[in-house]
């Protein structure tokens, strides 16, 4: 006796499906794979910290009548003089005092952390104290005090910078001289604040 096999439609359909498919992989080949293109964005431009005063900063003399000395200052900064001799010049955010007046005998570093610093304590806010010691300069010894406070309120947006202090006492002929130097916490003015100080001359 003969038997006869019939397959159901859906496996007939299933087995041409794929000899199409193995038919179609054999004449078309897979495509090759697309070039990936990175893009980077330019490195950022430098920029300085704010109150960094330029290394090609031009410096011009000051003459100090009641304290007989010269002293070179920044080229271009504004100039505030008082009434009892005091002069100060700023730009931006950065700032000179020289104060003088006289005196009996030279400050020391016990002095001044006995007087001075508890005035600047109660003069400048969120005042904190840094180092008080003696130093030399051209000019001759100084008392260096360094801290840190609140600068000048901004009169437009009322806010205040942090600011760094360096504070010199210099003494001759029975006056004391003191340069304070300041700027923004983080500002590297290293050089000019020497520059300024090392240029005090007594005359």
């Amino acid at each position: 006796m003969r038997l006869t096999y019939v397959l159901p439609v859906p496996v007939v359909a299933l087995t041409v499906a794929v000899s199409a498919l193995a038919g179609c992989g054999s004449t078309h080949p897979p495509a090759a794979p697309r070039a990936v293109t990175t893009v980077t964005a330019p490195a950022p431009a430098e920029s300085n910290p704010a109150g960094d005063i330029p290394d090609n900063q031009a410096y011009v003399t000051y003459r100090s009548a009641p304290g007989s000395f010269t002293l070179q200052v920044p080229e271009g900064w504004s100039r505030t003089e008082a009434a009892n001799g005091d002069v100060t010049f700023t730009d931006k955010l950065n700032r000179i005092a020289v104060h003088t007046g006289t005196a009996a005998a030279p400050a020391t570093a016990q002095s001044v952390n006995a007087s001075v610093v508890p005035a600047l304590r109660g003069q400048i806010s969120h005042f904190t104290a840094g180092t008080t010691t003696l130093i030399t300069r051209p000019a001759g010894p100084a008392v260096l005090s360094t801290y840190q406070g609140d600068g000048p309120a901004d009169p437009v947006t009322g806010k205040a910078v942090r600011d760094a202090f360096e504070r010199y006492a210099f003494f001759h002929a029975g006056h004391e001289t003191v340069l304070t130097l300041s700027g923004p916490v983080g500002a590297d003015n290293i050089d000019p604040w020497r520059t300024v100080t090392d240029s005090l001359r007594w005359r």
